[in-house]
């Protein structure tokens, strides 16, 4: 039976993996989940310790993509994916102290763990264009990293245009200059003026005008697109395998903005994966751990941080959880999502807020905190961790229940993406990777551009 996915806001219609990853936001605005989530027994789960990075994630992706794609060009494309990654484990662990380890993931192109997703996104964007005999434009948010990989994964391929929003002067000069130095003609960058919420409305938008969304052929390759989610839910299982699953249970913290990262980590877990806790690791901008502490999910004013890619306060992934703990009432979500677009907040009911924290456990590390992570791994293990990563660590020893079980840290970012911050916490500048030494000698290529959605048409529409 073919696997159909729905929408969380209920009136979109079903559609298969392949036309969800076509149209990465719903019709009514809601974001596709599985209609039903395949689950693998212990047994299975066993079965799979001793495969490579890309077997795993074979065994793990083709369990969504029904008959879409045939199984040895989804093989090739997982395959070439994560070819071109800088480390032969894909996805290292390294042990910090006797319980506790990094997920490195920024072994990939552009140093961040976003390479996980997008090298596999764009690979299969192409091949299902390609098989269709149609062009994309694939339309892009980032606060820092999302842009960098997703043009990696898309540049240079004949059946898109991709166009990519970061909020002018709130990402690092690393992760700005990794975007706009691209000098391949399909790639387009815009530097709004705003914040990254303002940057994800604009794309949700974008996808909300049906005439402009058709006539362009949108594809959405944020964290709304499930295809990202999917890709990411496969490192939880091999940083789990390696550690001793399923005889033994793993804890996850996991430095989240958009709640994409930690979501995929929760349905590895309800696909069957024994992990203990899943910990919400936030900066200042904070309104998953406040929603977590006082069951009010509420907007405030983005704060800039030293841990920029997480300076949001619409987290859109945490509609698919909220869209799980309601019983998947669709009605109730659009009702939900419509009144918090207009009261700034909204209040989960007695039992949800419950079950939210039964799930997760969450904690906001402020700058100061941050740097001291820094500046004290580095000194014990001489470990150099990005902000985002140390983010992840402090609230992870917070958190954590079981001190004797492993906890994983997804350590979501290369250090060298964010020297300035790196080096006042720890006194060391980390050093870009060869691949990477020019960056600064490079071109740069965006435009300025207001927060204005005719703005933002006018520029795609000069340029496809």
């Amino acid at each position: 039976m073919t696997l159909r996915y729905v929408s969380t806001r209920g009136t979109a219609p079903a559609l298969s993996f392949e036309d969800v990853v076509l149209a990465g936001l719903a019709s009514d605005g809601g974001l596709y989940v599985p209609e039903t989530l395949p689950t693998f027994s212990m047994a299975e789960i066993a079965g799979m310790q001793a495969m490579s990075y890309p077997e795993l994630a074979y065994t793990i992706i083709s369990r969504f993509t029904g008959e879409s794609i045939a199984p040895e060009s989804l093989e090739s494309m997982i395959a070439n994916s994560y070819a071109n990654f800088r480390h032969a484990a894909i996805a290292p662990l390294k042990q910090l102290d006797a319980h506790t380890f990094l997920l490195e993931l920024f072994h990939g192109p552009t140093l961040a763990f976003k390479d996980f997703a997008l090298q596999f996104l764009g690979r299969l964007l192409d091949h299902i264009l390609a098989k269709r005999g149609q062009k994309a434009v694939i339309v892009g948010a980032t606060s820092g990293d999302t842009g960098s990989a997703a043009i990696a994964g898309c540049l240079g391929r004949e059946n898109m245009d991709i166009f990519i929003m970061h909020p002018h002067g709130r990402v690092s000069e690393v992760q700005r200059r990794q975007m706009t130095t691209v000098a391949q003609p399909n790639v387009h960058n815009i530097a709004l003026e705003g914040t990254f919420d303002d940057c994800q409305d604009m794309v949700k938008n974008l996808f909300a005008d049906a005439k402009f969304r058709d006539e362009y052929k949108l594809t959405a390759v944020n964290s709304i697109n499930w295809a990202r989610i999917l890709a990411q839910v496969v490192y939880y299982f091999y940083a789990a395998l390696t550690l001793g699953a399923p005889a033994k249970s793993v804890s996850f913290s996991v430095p989240t903005g958009n709640f994409g990262d930690i979501f995929a980590g929760y349905i590895a877990k309800r696909m069957g994966l024994p992990i203990e806790d899943l910990i919400i690791a936030t900066n200042r901008n904070d309104i998953l751990s406040r929603c977590l502490a006082t069951g009010t999910y509420g907007m405030e004013g983005v704060v800039p941080t030293i841990s920029p890619s997480m300076d949001i306060q619409i987290s859109s992934n945490f509609e698919r959880l909220l869209f799980d703990l309601y019983g998947r009432d669709g009605k109730a979500i659009a009702s939900m999502m419509t009144n918090f677009r207009k009261d700034k907040k909204l209040t989960l009911a007695p039992d949800v807020w419950v079950a939210l924290k039964g799930e997760f456990a969450a904690s906001s590390v402020n700058d100061d905190d941050t740097k001291k992570t820094i500046a004290e791994t580095f000194e014990a293990t001489g470990e150099l961790l990005d902000p985002h990563t140390a983010v992840g660590l402090a609230a992870g020893q917070r958190c954590r229940r079981d001190t004797s079980a492993p906890m994983v840290v997804l350590a979501t970012a290369h250090p060298a993406k964010f020297p300035e911050a790196v080096k006042d916490a720890s006194g060391i500048t980390p050093a870009l990777p060869e691949h990477l030494k020019n960056l600064f000698k490079l071109k740069e290529r965006f435009e300025i551009t207001p927060n204005n959605m005719d703005d933002i048409k006018r520029f795609i529409t000069e340029r496809v």
